[in-house]
């Protein structure tokens, strides 16, 4: 059994693993410290976005991020608004990147 890190902790390598890109992102929404799921948007700056949330694979056992929402920035908006009315526990990063990167593909951020 391996052990878990609390979201605060994950969230605090994950932004600090941006800003060493100059990748800017901002909390948006602070959820439960400890076990609070996350979401990440990712603004291109042109009006457009995409939202990440992370998933789980039943056959492979393997946790991926995956798009939650994507298009017009005021509707990935919308979307995040809907889940955190589902989840007061919710985390929400705000990346601003017109390249739209994100890290979530490397390795330790997946899973």
């Amino acid at each position: 059994m391996s052990a878990r890190l609390t979201t605060d902790f994950w969230v605090g390598a994950y932004l600090m693993r941006l800003q060493q890109e100059n990748i800017p992102a901002y909390i948006t929404r602070k959820g439960d410290p400890t076990a609070g799921a996350v979401l990440v948007k990712v603004s291109t700056l042109d009006g457009r976005a995409r939202a990440f949330q992370r998933s789980f694979d039943l056959m492979s056992g393997e946790r991926a991020w995956v798009v939650l929402a994507e298009g017009e920035e005021r509707e990935v908006d919308e979307a995040l608004s809907r889940q955190a009315g589902f989840d007061p526990d919710l985390w929400v990063i705000e990346i601003e990147d017109r390249a739209g990167r994100h890290l979530l593909d490397e390795a330790g951020f997946s899973a």
